[in-house]
């Protein structure tokens, strides 16, 4: 089976005034489908890069991403979107939810760039959002929940559009030890239910736990690459 994700000689370079940062130096990875994985390591290992990169967030210098056998480099910056919007679906530490929208409008918004009809939205959001453990708040607004409905409501997105993919930037850094471990379960669930890869960002020890591979960074390199039986 071909993997979902494939990275070759993966090199990525950002200017900081005169001097050049190596953030990725030539990294080599393939995500087969279905992995519940973390990318981890210290502070400017490069991990959250390579999650960027995957994601078509950001461009690299040298080497080529794959996902879903399309070729990163040769896309257009429209195709590109197509791909996130289709295939991809992202979950961040700071949630990034639009504060003037309720949690079901929220979860709602990426099918409504897919051109899903709305009764069809609205039933999907509100069974999602029942999914992450949400029922009954679809109509609260981010500044009315907790840190943790918050994220909730952001992994309610991230699925909601039945994505290959979910890239998640250190989803649990700023949530309590309790709230984290449940999210950690849902992602978990979802990954076992509806088979979406997961791919985090991490120095979390939690999150490392709960992944059945972990992939550590150090100076933008693969320095260990651990399966879990």
């Amino acid at each position: 089976m071909k993997p979902i994700v494939s990275c070759h000689n993966l090199h990525k370079t950002y200017q900081q005034g005169k001097i050049e940062v190596h953030a990725l130096r030539g990294v080599d990875l393939e995500v087969a489908n279905g992995e519940f994985m973390a990318l981890a390591g210290p502070s400017g290992s490069g991990k959250t890069t390579l999650l960027n990169l995957i994601g078509g967030l950001d461009k690299f210098e040298q080497g080529e991403v794959l996902v879903n056998d399309y070729k990163l480099s040769e896309l257009s910056a429209r195709e590109a979107t197509d791909l996130r919007l289709q295939h991809v679906g992202f979950i961040f530490q700071a949630y990034n939810l639009i504060p003037v929208l309720s949690a079901e409008e929220n979860v709602e918004y990426v099918m409504l760039l897919q051109g899903v009809p709305h009764k069809n939205r609205r039933s999907r959001a509100r069974k999602m959002l029942d999914e992450v453990g949400l029922e009954g708040l679809y109509k609260r607004r981010p500044h009315e929940m907790s840190g943790g409905q918050q994220q909730r409501v952001a992994v309610a997105r991230a699925l909601v559009s039945e994505p290959d993919i979910i890239l998640a930037d250190e989803p649990t850094a700023n949530l309590d030890s309790e709230t984290a471990r449940s999210l950690l379960e849902i992602m978990e669930a979802m990954n076992q239910r509806h088979g979406v890869t997961f791919i985090f960002s991490t120095h979390d020890r939690r999150v490392m736990e709960y992944a059945r591979r972990v992939v550590t960074l150090r100076d933008g390199s693969v320095h260990r690459d651990e399966q879990k039986d």
